[in-house]
């Protein structure tokens, strides 16, 4: 079983290792956090307790398993909302004890990473990932489950936080990502023109902040909709060129030829097509997590616990709980035994 609690959205799922996923279901806190404009984390704390219970019996009855007959319960430890993932993890740790099942602490963004495993046509080993969600924007070279190299990552703004910042600047609802790129479908190409952040420079690394100030800088005082649909096209493109421009960078930096995308900005349709056709004209392929598995999502969770089964430990357990945990700071499953033996 997988549980997910380190934002705005309540998530429990069910994976096996012979027939896939079992069973997932998601509560999405948007409306409770829409009229202020973002996610408040105490509210969506107390919203986790609420949700926790009923979306565990749900995807139980859904596959037909017991409590007992899981392998684990794995979920999301960090990085996120300290109190959201505190709901999660104390919830998984009483599940656990209560019916004698080990537990897996599982990185969030390796879920989000190992996400485009749940395919019909999964990547293989090695591969490189463009881990593009609200907060987080890298690229990471992943030669196994927990092998992991920084290639870059954003100095200030991740592309999502870019996407919800302008589109707020554009008076759009929350959440603004989808919502901008709903009004860039009604722009006209060439209007507006925004730069690429850093592309003309070596490396890759991101910055997105510049492009946020690239639009509230030249968006017109009560900008008619023809104008705002206008700049968010711009901006939309630029921040797709931005991310195609280095994701092929890094392909060549890692002598790779499969591009892994996951996070919430890889359900970006222009993004997905853009990628798609480029990858493919320089001899490589790129996959996607299914649309409905890019944002936060249990079923990566309980992914990502299967592959770390070595990892599986009986409570009673300290509940880990971390706001900040680093991708490159995993190790292989198995390792954190290997490496606490005498």
């Amino acid at each position: 079983m997988g549980i997910e609690t380190s934002c705005d959205e309540t998530a429990a799922a069910i994976y096996s290792g012979a027939r896939g996923l079992l069973a997932h279901a998601v509560y999405s806190q948007i409306a409770l956090h829409a009229q202020y404009g973002g996610v408040v984390p105490e509210l969506a704390a107390r919203d986790h307790v609420d949700r926790f219970v009923p979306l565990v019996q749900t995807v139980l009855a859904d596959s037909g398993c017991r409590l007992a007959e899981l392998a684990a319960i794995a979920y999301t430890a960090g990085p996120g909302l300290i109190g959201a993932l505190l709901v999660g993890a104390s919830g998984a740790a009483g599940l656990a004890a209560g019916a004698g099942v080990p537990l897996i602490p599982i990185n969030h963004l390796e879920g989000h990473l190992l996400a485009p495993m749940l395919d019909a046509d999964p990547p293989a080993f090695p591969f490189v990932a463009l881990l593009v969600s609200g907060g987080h924007t890298m690229l990471v070279a992943v030669a196994g489950v927990g092998r992991y190299r920084l290639l870059g990552e954003t100095l200030d703004d991740a592309a999502g936080e870019a996407f919800d910042k302008t589109a707020k600047l554009l008076g759009l609802p929350y959440p603004g990502g989808p919502e901008l790129a709903k009004l860039a479908l009604e722009g006209r190409h060439g209007a507006f023109h925004f730069p690429r952040p850093m592309v003309n420079r070596p490396g890759l690394d991101f910055s997105f902040s510049g492009l946020k100030t690239a639009v509230a800088t030249r968006l017109p005082p009560d900008a008619s909709r023809e104008v705002r649909a206008d700049v968010a096209l711009a901006f939309e493109e630029a921040v797709v060129d931005t991310l195609t421009i280095k994701a092929l960078r890094a392909l060549g930096a890692a002598h790779a030829t499969r591009l892994v995308v996951a996070g919430g900005v890889a359900a970006n349709r222009r993004l997905r097509a853009r990628l798609e056709a480029d990858v493919q004209a320089h001899g490589g392929r790129v996959y996607f997590p299914p649309l409905k598995l890019c944002t936060d999502n249990a079923a990566m969770i309980a992914l990502a616990g299967f592959k770390r089964l070595a990892d599986a430990r009986l409570p009673p357990l300290d509940i880990d709980a971390r706001a900040r945990w680093p991708l490159a700071a995993l190790v292989p499953p198995g390792m954190q035994v290997e490496e606490a033996a005498p």
